[in-house]
């Protein structure tokens, strides 16, 4: 055996499994049937993963795969979850609660924490920020997205499929987007904040006043 398992009697490896030399099992890991695991990899304690993938040197951090693949040198996790035949590409980040459904992330993409990808290509080099959806579902159908290359989606994004942004749109946090954009588009859908100099203590106590007339 090539690879090393660090708490054998704490892993479930299924004997169907590929797994390359080098590569770290830790403690309380599943590695189902149909998995096929590369070289100098690391699956961290508490991943799962069935009929997926996993590229030379990549991680994968107490993160969920299934009938999904991970290219190579591309981390994902902790608490990620990937399914439904999505493929991350070469040189990814999939962060921290980041949830991909049958979509594709292009090499050197990253969405690091926070977010939902579902039924979308998203291109190469692109960020998707922190809070961004991809609003997929209209309560009858299913609709998809396609993201180009060289993308900036900011944090706290909304895109609503049926939707294309072309190569190099930039998308300022807290928008929504409704329509196509074309190439070096910059799109921003938010309102200026409304500042009240001064008011605050007044409206802190108008609340407590209002919470005591309650509670009598």
């Amino acid at each position: 055996m090539d690879y090393t398992v660090i708490d054998p009697k704490n892993t479930v490896i299924d004997a169907d499994a590929r797994i390359g030399k080098n590569t770290i099992i830790e403690p309380f890991c599943v590695v189902g049937k149909n998995c096929r695991i590369g070289e100098n990899c690391i699956i961290g304690s508490f991943s799962y993963l069935v009929s997926s993938t996993v590229g030379d040197f990549s991680e994968i951090r107490a993160s969920r795969l299934t009938d999904s693949e991970v290219g190579c040198r591309t981390t994902v996790g902790p608490d990620a979850h990937l399914r439904q035949n999505s493929v991350v590409g070469d040189g990814c980040r999939v962060g921290n609660f980041v949830e991909l459904k049958n979509s594709v992330l292009g090499d050197g993409s990253k969405a690091s924490h926070l977010a939902y990808i579902g039924d979308a290509v998203v291109g190469k080099n692109c960020n998707v920020g922190c809070g961004a959806v991809f609003v997929n579902f209209d309560g009858v159908s299913k609709h998809r997205t396609v993201v180009g290359d060289n993308v900036f989606i900011g944090s706290n994004c909304n895109l609503i499929a049926p939707l294309t942004l072309a190569d190099g749109t930039y998308v300022a946090c807290s928008t929504t987007v409704t329509k196509d954009t074309m190439p070096d588009d910059f799109v921003i859908g938010r309102s200026d904040a409304s500042v009240k100099h001064g008011r605050a203590s007044r409206l802190v106590a108008a609340l407590k006043e209002q919470k005591t007339k309650i509670d009598k």
